[in-house]
């Protein structure tokens, strides 16, 4: 279900494996209880979350006010977040920055509309993935659900196992949270996680190994 990256007295992050939900009524032996288990922890709070489907990083707090300062942070949008997605499709751009609203839309999904009322706000690069696939580099601003497979889709490459957003099929979706960056009680913090289960990820570029030097284009004013 996961493995362990680092803890101290404050929080712990995780690998979550893909297929392995966060949600305690999608899971017949929930996430957290599971984790405490191997720590020895009594509780443990979520402070953000990933998609069934997504592997990758994963913050968890040891104790309430430790959950309450990470989760301030990320409402704050002072944490920087890193994802790695791959696509059978090209992009209609090669880089950029999408914005706008999300909404519901038919069953499960959600749709990007043209406004920016309360935009969802992705950054992403992509390069060649060899044989007919394209790998990203996603830095979300914001934490909406599905935010990134709906920015992706939206440029013409859903994730590639991603059925809900008609990615191509493939062993396991293809959408891994790669990078995580904050500042907690004086100290900063950086973790990288490369995926470790599939078969179609790319190599990848040297650049992107360290994505918080990278050129991210500036964002437009935000009222």
């Amino acid at each position: 279900m996961f493995s362990l990256v680092f803890q101290n007295d404050d929080f712990l992050v995780i690998d979550k494996h893909p297929g392995i939900s966060v949600h305690k009524d999608d899971n017949d032996q929930p996430l957290l209880s599971e984790v405490a288990k191997q720590t020895g922890d009594e509780k443990l709070y979520l402070i953000h979350r990933l998609d069934k489907m997504t592997s990758g990083l994963l913050l968890l707090g040891r104790h309430q006010k430790a959950a309450s300062e990470l989760s301030s942070m990320f409402a704050d949008k002072t944490v920087q977040k890193f994802y790695l997605a791959v696509s059978a499709k090209k992009p209609n751009k090669k880089q950029g920055t999408i914005i706008g609203d999300m909404t519901k839309s038919r069953r499960s999904m959600w749709k990007l509309l043209p406004t920016k009322t309360n935009p969802a706000i992705t950054q992403f690069f992509s390069t060649s993935g060899g044989e007919g696939k394209r790998l990203f580099l996603c830095k979300p601003y914001t934490g909406k659900t599905h935010q990134i497979r709906v920015a992706l889709k939206s440029v013409g490459s859903s994730i590639l196992g991603d059925e809900t957003y008609s990615g191509a099929g493939a062993d396991r979706g293809y959408l891994h949270a790669f990078a995580l960056r904050f500042n907690h009680g004086g100290e900063a913090f950086s973790f990288q996680q490369m995926p470790s289960i599939g078969n179609e990820w790319p190599e990848l570029p040297e650049e992107w190994q360290t994505p918080e030097t990278l050129n991210w284009p500036k964002l437009p004013h935000q009222k």
